[in-house]
């Protein structure tokens, strides 16, 4: 099938995935779309972020895609359900589910941390998705919307960097015995990844990161293949870039998440607001 993939988030967070993606499926045409106007997500109300979620996909489906990936956290808290319900013949792929499912896979002692935005925080989206695996699985999550901020602006690394997230991360990985430990951190945002380095110097080397692209990119190949919707051509897929302001920026930040140059010509502006309801 020479049909597209859609894959939208609210800026550059996403190309974390649309990279595990690009990984998994190269002969696929791929389109991106960043509704960088309207960054960032994690702090608007649910109501606010299914709207702009739908918009973002009507304007994907003008590209006559096949399937669907919400490549973000927030959006896939507040929107999968009444998205896949909307549109049932097309495959869409959120992000929590496959990183529940990674994170419970590796957690020896069921004591899981999930670090996110205020939104995904508050919907308990991830809470409900590793319970739903593992009933018995205790929690603790935090928001920690300042580090999409720190992402984007591309500071990762270093002692300031590493100061801030560890005030973050004070309370959640705080114990009262051993029993409490945190064993595994689900990096509930795309754009955490960006600074996996600085969180890991803090939390520890015995603390295994969980990020969701990869697991969410097997998931989106094993769709395909079970739908006989793989692109079985021998070439490299196309990647087209969307967004709804600032290409310049978005190509210029692109380089802290995404594997491959992009250029401002390489992005497109595109106004999805008239796709609204």
């Amino acid at each position: 099938m020479s049909k597209s993939i859609g894959l939208f988030d609210s800026g550059v967070g996403g190309l974390t995935v649309l990279n595990e993606v690009r990984r998994c499926l190269p002969n696929e045409n791929l389109v991106y779309l960043g509704d960088t106007a309207r960054v960032p997500y994690g702090t608007k109300s649910v109501a606010s972020i299914s709207k702009y979620a739908e918009q973002a996909v009507r304007a994907l489906e003008s590209y006559d895609i096949k399937a669907l990936v919400i490549a973000c956290n927030t959006a896939s808290a507040a929107a999968l359900e009444a998205l896949s319900k909307s549109r049932p013949d097309l495959p869409i792929i959120g992000v929590i589910d496959p990183g529940a499912q990674a994170a419970v896979k590796v957690s020896q002692n069921c004591n899981i941390g999930v670090i996110a935005t205020e939104s995904t925080i508050s919907n308990q989206a991830y809470q409900k998705a590793i319970l739903s695996i593992r009933p018995n699985a205790s929690i603790k999550a935090a928001a920690c919307s300042l580090f999409v901020a720190l992402a984007e602006e591309g500071w990762h690394e270093g002692e300031l960097v590493e100061a801030i997230v560890k005030k973050s991360l004070t309370d959640l990985f705080a114990k009262s015995s051993e029993l409490d430990c945190v064993d595994t951190l689900v990096l509930g945002c795309t754009h955490f990844p960006a600074l996996r380095s600085a969180i890991q110097n803090v939390v520890g080397p015995t603390v295994k990161l969980v990020d969701s692209a990869t697991t969410t990119a097997e998931v989106l190949c094993h769709t395909l293949d079970r739908l006989g919707l793989l692109n079985r051509a021998s070439q490299v897929g196309n990647v087209s870039f969307l967004v709804t302001d600032g290409p310049e920026r978005f190509a210029r930040v692109a380089k802290n998440f995404y594997s491959e140059p992009i250029t401002p010509e390489d992005v497109s502006l595109v106004d999805i607001q008239h796709f609204g309801f």
